[in-house]
């Protein structure tokens, strides 16, 4: 069972208007091909040619930006679509050589934004659609498609525990959806941070990891990661950032705006899938027999935002909002001019306050309590939990 994405409509529209360059980043097996082949299948196949980057057949042939060798590749044909096109050395130039002689229509996909973007942003200066594909939002319900039947109370901590990776939400065993993860870990993730040229010490990118899966929530301290990992902080810099361009972490950076003692220097990380935080750590428990079932409800609610304002492709910001004086919030939102804080709390019964220094610098933001009660209203869908 396919479930539907909120942003296809979207990139339908660029798809089947004028010929464009339309590039869909995102995570591996977030579902990008499945998204770009349901949209091909309202073409006739004759008119569409289909390569794929991890092949190195179409590495030679795209790596090389021969007119005459891709007009003979691409034949007649009105649709080109490469997936994982970051794998291809000088593609920018395929690209914009086939697009400019041939006005074709072009889609390419991509999980590391870092290289492909690289390859494609000057040559295609003005040629090209970005989207990002993260995994099944919430707002796309996936609870109403294929898998076991899940109570209502129950859905959130399956999320909290397995993520949100569309094959493990049509998995209907638990022992399924554990082995899957790990295998991702193992075939995708390890493989991709081990295939990366600018990598020089991969172990120690994957320990990195390590160290954030357990620190999720939690303010990041650059000087501390480098001592225990024993790298420089300039290195420990490169791989956070390679990791985020990778699909794999999300980093929030501290609000600041009036206040002399806002913190704003250091950052929070939280990981684009919990289910594959929590593979790294080994830890697929029930909520009840956790620790830090507050950390991944905080995990998943920020991201679950985050899908939301790229799925609508509605302008907004995130930052974390914390003092020297130990007042925080923990997702600040800004979008249209406003300001809205959110502080994640997975006990029902916490009546927590907003930070009086918030209320009185920030007068006129808002301010709520994030539950599993509520927690569905705020991500454009009714109360889904009961």
């Amino acid at each position: 069972m396919i479930i539907p994405r909120k942003i296809a409509n979207l990139i339908e529209k660029r798809v089947f208007g004028e010929p464009a360059v339309v590039v869909i980043y995102g995570p591996r097996q977030a579902g990008k091909t499945t998204l770009v082949t349901e949209l091909l299948s309202k073409l006739n196949r004759e008119d569409i040619a289909i390569f794929n980057g991890d092949d190195l057949r179409t590495r030679d042939l795209f790596g090389t930006p021969s007119l005459d060798l891709l007009k003979n590749a691409v034949g007649d044909k009105r649709y080109l679509f490469i997936d994982e096109a970051q794998n291809i050395p000088n593609i920018g130039l395929s690209l914009k050589l086939l697009f400019d002689n041939l006005k074709i229509h072009i889609i390419v996909t991509g999980s590391a934004s870092f290289d492909l973007a690289n390859k494609l942003n000057e040559p295609m200066t003005g040629r090209s659609s970005a989207f990002t594909l993260y995994p099944i939002a919430a707002e796309e319900k996936p609870w109403e498609f294929g898998g076991a039947e899940i109570e209502t109370t129950n859905r959130l901590k399956e999320f909290l525990r397995f993520g949100m990776y569309p094959k493990v939400l049509t998995m209907a065993g638990e022992d399924d959806k554990i082995q899957y993860l790990e295998n991702y870990i193992n075939n995708y993730l390890y493989k991709d941070v081990l295939a990366l040229e600018t990598i020089r010490k991969p172990k120690k990118i994957i320990d990195l990891l390590s160290m954030l899966a357990l620190q999720i929530g939690s303010q990041v301290s650059i000087s501390e990661l480098s001592v225990n990992l024993g790298i420089s902080k300039l290195v420990v810099e490169k791989y956070l950032d390679v990791l985020e361009k990778m699909f794999v972490i999300i980093n929030l950076r501290g609000f600041s705006r009036n206040l002399r003692k806002e913190i704003n220097k250091t950052g929070k990380y939280y990981f684009t899938d919990i289910g594959v935080r929590n593979a790294l750590i080994r830890n697929f428990n029930s909520l009840e027999l956790r620790d830090d079932v507050g950390a991944l409800f905080e995990n998943w609610f920020v991201v679950e935002k985050i899908k939301l304002a790229i799925n609508t492709r509605h302008s907004a910001n995130f930052y974390f909002w914390r003092t020297y004086d130990q007042q925080e919030i923990d997702l600040i939102e800004e979008r249209d001019g406003k300001l809205f804080g959110f502080e994640c709390k997975w006990s029902e019964k916490n009546k927590h306050k907003p930070p009086s220094d918030w209320l009185k610098t920030y007068a006129e933001a808002k301010f709520d309590i994030v539950n599993p009660k509520n927690c569905f209203g705020f991500l454009g869908l009714r109360n889904e939990v009961e």
